[in-house]
């Protein structure tokens, strides 16, 4: 009887305490998504259809390059603004930064008609800039990856508050991962939703850990 007793209370009382101290280990070890590279360049330099400077400090920015040719390669937006805008774009520094070549207005206006039937677009921004401004941006990124000369990319890259490019040092696909293809649906949902998580999760956790101190 005594012995039935005794493995109840570790059912009640110790195990839950055992699980919270792995939940806590867990949170330590995976809470931070790697930085890849820092310094990343800036866009206030680049133009936007309101004369507004836009920048990539302060922000969680989703960046993308679609390049001259927004029809062709439009399922990209559709693709992140789906599985990645919609989700996040309530918390207060997220962004979407879209760079397109000088010319192109006249297709991101048939695009925003399209998304803003079930879409608030008040933080997509859309950047124009010359080829020479659209590579110096991509390179200052530093990955293995290459961008087009219509200033295309079909992958998508995730920026922190600094200016860091964010993304996986491990990948069970890719190992080393800079940014994720929006030309398909399955990274974006797979991986990229996840990791737009962590980076949240993380600013939330160190909010939490400064009004503590406070």
């Amino acid at each position: 009887m005594k012995s039935k007793k005794f493995w109840i209370l570790v059912g009640l009382f110790i195990m839950p305490l055992v699980f919270y101290l792995l939940l806590l280990t867990g949170t330590n070890k995976f809470a931070k998504l790697p930085v890849l590279n820092k310094e990343i360049g800036d866009v206030t330099e680049f133009k936007t259809s309101t004369g507004a400077s836009i920048s990539l400090d302060g922000k969680i920015t989703v960046l993308s390059f679609l390049g001259n040719d927004l029809q062709t390669v439009k399922n990209n937006a559709l693709n992140l603004n789906e599985k990645i805008y919609k989700h996040f774009y309530k918390f207060k520094d997220f962004q979407f930064v879209v760079v397109l070549k000088e010319g192109s207005s006249s297709q991101v206006a048939e695009l925003v008609k399209q998304l803003k039937v079930t879409t608030d677009m008040q933080k997509w921004n859309f950047l124009y800039g010359s080829q020479e401004q659209i590579e110096e941006l991509f390179n200052s990124l530093k990955t293995d990856l290459k961008i087009d000369t219509n200033g295309y990319s079909p992958y998508a890259f995730i920026i922190d508050k600094d200016r860091y490019l964010r993304g996986r040092t491990d990948d069970e696909d890719n190992g080393l991962m800079y940014g994720y293809n929006a030309e398909t649906v399955a990274p974006i949902h797979g991986k990229m939703v996840d990791d737009v998580k962590v980076l949240i999760a993380e600013y939330r956790m160190a909010l939490k850990k400064n009004n503590r101190e406070i």
